[in-house]
């Protein structure tokens, strides 16, 4: 598969797709890094709650479109920073698109001025995350049920930050004095 998709900002009639692209990715895409039981908590039903479209609608969503129209992922970015969605189908993996709608979401942040990014990260995500200089945080956002315990070695979720700050590459003043 390459990457053909064409990115674009979430609309309401996409609301039962990225359902779909969610439930795919938690439940087939990240299927050999979690427990049912842990799948389950995470998502247990592929139908898609009422508010699932205007919860998305009120925040930074980019989805990706393959060549056909179908929705191969979508990343949600809320206004105060925080990263909640990052999904990609499974055959979409390692094709390049969930760097692009990360690069997407960065440039959203940017635009908007925002100095930090924060997730809780997945099992799945960490790695992704820190190969785009994520790195771990010891002030995590608040968010109730988090980190989920399992009882295992490895937290089912990592708080995670990015300094958009400090990542950003400024110029040399050319009217700076020496």
């Amino acid at each position: 598969m390459t990457d053909a998709a064409t990115l674009r900002r979430f609309r309401p009639g996409d609301a039962a797709e990225t359902r779909e692209v969610f439930w795919e990715a938690v439940r087939i895409g990240a299927a050999d890094h979690y427990t049912e039981a842990q799948l389950a908590d995470w998502v247990a039903d592929p139908e898609m709650p009422d508010d699932w479209g205007d919860w998305l609608d009120r925040h930074f969503t980019v989805v990706a479109e393959d060549e056909s129209g179908r929705i191969a992922g979508f990343f949600m970015l809320e206004a105060s920073g925080y990263l909640n969605m990052a999904f990609v189908r499974p055959e979409w993996r390692q094709t390049g698109l969930a760097d692009r709608l990360h690069a997407a979401i960065l440039a959203e942040a940017r635009a908007q001025g925002m100095p930090r990014l924060t997730v809780w990260a997945s099992r799945l995500a960490r790695r992704f995350l820190a190969r785009h200089g994520w790195t771990l945080d010891s002030e995590p956002p608040p968010l109730s049920g988090h980190p989920v315990p399992t009882g295992d070695a490895e937290p089912i979720d990592v708080a995670m930050k990015l300094d958009l700050v400090a990542a950003t590459v400024r110029a040399p003043d050319p009217h700076a004095t020496k």
